[in-house]
């Protein structure tokens, strides 16, 4: 293992060390939107809550991307604590995102796929929902912001944040999720 393999694989252990166990442990699960606002979050409940965000292989914040790697790593996230007061997540901007299907790498072409289509960001968000319901926290999730057509960047089209908040909606109203309309907001 190389010498920041090693860091990181400790990198929990040191978090743990820093944690008040009197304190509520909050996670911040989310894709790049959410790493603009994560430190906001921390600073804001500094010293009022254990605030955890997964991390990447170099330390820093993790972008949780879409639902696809939310069912590879939902598993891996939550075990950073064995107890979650509040997680708030979100889903979306990832999944209806275009594809180049043989490399996986984005794409601005309009015949590649999404990352996940409709049906299977469903699919996912419920086994990711069912998994985040376990830990008894209370759950909050961020809708999909609106976004341009035809940005820089990957193809993401401009109809589609409402499509995907859509589908969402109807899973954290069956499952008595608290929302917060980050889509409202950026409208």
């Amino acid at each position: 293992m190389s010498a920041s393999g090693f860091v990181v694989s400790l990198l929990p252990q040191m978090l743990f060390s820093k944690t008040k166990p009197e304190l509520p442990n909050i996670m911040l699960i989310g894709d790049s939107v959410s790493l603009g606002y994560t430190n906001y979050v921390k600073e804001a409940l500094k010293g009022k809550v254990n605030f955890f965000r997964p991390l990447n292989s170099k330390g820093g914040y993790d972008n949780c991307a879409g639902t696809t790697k939310g069912v590879q790593l939902i598993d891996k996230w939550l075990a950073l604590s064995d107890k979650w007061d509040v997680i708030h997540f979100n889903f979306g901007l990832h999944d209806l995102k275009h594809v180049d299907p043989i490399t996986g790498k984005n794409s601005t072409k309009e015949e590649d796929p999404q990352q996940a289509d409709l049906k299977t960001y469903k699919k996912n968000l419920k086994l990711i929902v069912k998994k985040l319901k376990a830990t008894n926290a209370k759950l909050i999730f961020a809708t999909t912001t609106s976004y341009p057509d035809k940005p820089g960047g990957p193809l993401r089209r401009a109809d589609q944040p409402e499509k995907y908040n859509a589908v969402a909606l109807k899973i954290m109203k069956k499952n008595d999720i608290e929302i917060n309309h980050l889509n409202t907001l950026t409208m």
